[in-house]
């Protein structure tokens, strides 16, 4: 199925550490790591083979499940623990969790998936839930769209999502050229269509990232509340992380109880988190704004401890505005 990588960099923790969800899997061979992370669903739920680049995990806990789309690159990047996000998420809110997981950037566009999720909608596996929640971040925000129609009524937050790689829809999007290859045309195709069963969709996304913009707007649909994250970057799913507000933003959309008010109340957050801080810096440098980077440097080494590059900036910045007092403001 997933290619192996031939090396072992840990011997594991032994038979018993793969029977449990607290089981740290870093650091071990991608053939360690899936027999570990196969034997953990088993134990709980099941394990799914999906053709060669994909696979299936779920895991069960409580009546909401929350459905995600990941890749194995992004597990081990992010989590310390080489985990799929939904078994983070669900072990903390005792959800149960249902996770699509891709070897590579395939954006889900397989036969297989198809065939899995109709034999589970044939046997009534959404129906045992009381709320369901689709997510992913970029190509998996694109399958938990598309893929949320499997369970109508379901809820869908999406990071940054494409709304297709179709060449005749979206050829302004340079980034994915390769991509355009995979068939976007048959079933689950174009999935700002496949959300309009859900009973409601967030897509979250920076307008300064303008591709990711233009995929947004194709979403525009009743039932969107459409987010944006300025100066979050490329990594919203990341970005979020950093901020501890990704497994709250989740729980909230989980269960009906997120507005776009309360999303921005905890978006709050990025007034602390350094790398969206250095983000604005730069744009605000970028276009001249000079007393507003004075301003956000005055201000974040006021609040913050060890911020010296932002000291050395505001330094920087005084010295430059006395000798351009009409700087732009």
């Amino acid at each position: 199925m997933m290619q192996d990588d031939d090396t072992t960099k840990n011997d594991g923790e032994g038979a018993e550490a793969t029977l449990s969800l607290d089981a740290s899997l870093a650091d071990l061979s991608k053939r360690d790591w899936l027999v570990a992370l196969s034997g953990i669903a088993e134990e709980r739920g099941h394990f799914t083979t999906l053709g060669k680049r994909h696979f299936s995990t779920f895991v069960e806990g409580g009546e909401t499940l929350l459905v995600t789309f990941e890749t194995y690159d992004s597990i081990q990047r992010i989590s310390p623990k080489a985990h799929p996000l939904g078994w983070d998420v669900s072990k903390v809110l005792g959800w149960s969790t249902l996770n699509i997981i891709s070897d590579g950037q395939s954006w889900f566009r397989d036969r297989n998936i198809y065939a899995y999720l109709d034999d589970l909608i044939d046997d009534g596996f959404f129906e045992e839930f009381d709320n369901v929640l689709f997510f992913g971040a970029g190509p998996c925000g694109y399958a938990a769209a598309a893929y949320s129609i499997a369970a109508p009524g379901a809820r869908v937050l999406a990071l940054q999502p494409q709304a297709t790689l179709d060449p005749r829809v979206t050829e302004w999007d340079e980034r994915y050229t390769r991509q355009r290859r995979h068939d976007w045309t048959s079933r689950y195709g174009y999935a700002p269509d496949m959300i309009d069963g859900a009973q409601e969709a967030f897509v979250i996304y920076d307008p300064e990232q303008t591709e990711d913009a233009m995929h947004a707007a194709l979403f525009t649909r009743p039932n969107v509340h459409k987010l944006r994250m300025r100066h979050a970057g490329e990594a919203l799913q990341f970005s979020l992380r950093n901020m501890k507000i990704l497994s709250r933003i989740i729980a909230l959309a989980g269960t009906g109880q997120l507005t776009p008010e309360l999303f921005y109340k905890l978006y709050r957050a990025r007034r602390d988190d350094r790398n969206y801080l250095r983000a604005l810096l730069r744009d605000l440098e970028d276009k001249g704004r000079l007393k507003l980077a004075h301003a956000l440097c005055s201000n974040v080494t006021t609040r913050m401890q060890g911020v010296p590059a932002f000291e050395r900036r505001l330094k920087f910045l005084s010295e430059k505005l006395e000798a351009m007092p009409d700087a732009d403001s």
